[in-house]
């Protein structure tokens, strides 16, 4: 396994992440869902880290000849996080929250991660600011593209995913349809189990048997959704 992968994937945990994104929170917003806040932090925590653990980042790296590093990494995160907002969204007040708090957790890590790697702090201080621009931008690039034929997609995914530098259009279809496919996966999950468990899985990069993709079996969770 690749070292940026094999050191850094199993950073998360509950306990720690989940009491800091309250801090980043609208307090009117966080009023009001207070009966379930505590329950969707869970979920987003849950469904961030299966951006991160359940991606297959090295088979990113291989088939779309992307460096092993961290901005690779975070491209990859940030493909796999913005399906998961255009997923949430689409569950009214309490998904646009719990798409709030995934964003927070990202940046939690981002920052992680590079202190782990022993970035100087000022200079991963600017790196977030150019991240942070970038990110907004993808987002808003993704947005366009996932609402526009292929071949808008395709535009969006080469400014972003592949910084204007793909120069094998196979690479593109693989990364079109790999998106278009995962984001009728994500709607064909049920908003309330989403909602209280955050689970998530990643159909792969290549399908084996195209015929595999089918509805996924609903979660199984608790009496307190967790």
């Amino acid at each position: 396994m690749a070292l940026l992968v094999r050191v850094l994937r199993n950073q998360i945990s509950v306990s720690q992440w989940v009491p800091v994104c309250s801090r980043l929170l609208p307090l009117s917003l966080t009023q009001a869902l207070s009966g379930t806040s505590q329950k969707i932090k869970i979920a987003a925590l849950r469904m961030y880290t299966s951006c991160v653990k359940k991606t297959d980042f090295e088979e990113f790296f291989l088939r779309c000849q992307m460096p092993d590093t961290f901005n690779s990494w975070f491209l990859i995160t940030l493909l796999h996080v913005w399906m998961c907002l255009v997923r949430m969204k689409q569950e009214g007040r309490t998904g646009k929250y719990m798409c709030r708090v995934i964003v927070h957790f990202m940046w939690e890590d981002v920052e992680h991660r590079g202190r782990v790697m022993g970035v100087n702090p000022y200079i991963l201080k600017k790196n977030m600011m150019v991240m942070t621009n970038n990110f907004y931008a993808a987002i808003l690039g993704y947005d366009e593209g996932i609402l526009s034929d292929d071949h808008g997609l395709a535009a969006a995914l080469w400014r972003t995913f592949f910084n204007q530098k793909c120069e094998d259009p196979r690479q593109l279809e693989l990364l079109v349809e790999y998106v278009r496919k995962q984001i009728q996966y994500l709607d064909s999950m049920n908003g309330e189990d989403l909602l209280l468990t955050g689970e998530v899985s990643w159909r792969p990069l290549v399908e084996k048997n195209p015929q595999s993709v089918l509805k996924p079996h609903s979660p199984i969770y608790n009496d307190e959704g967790l």
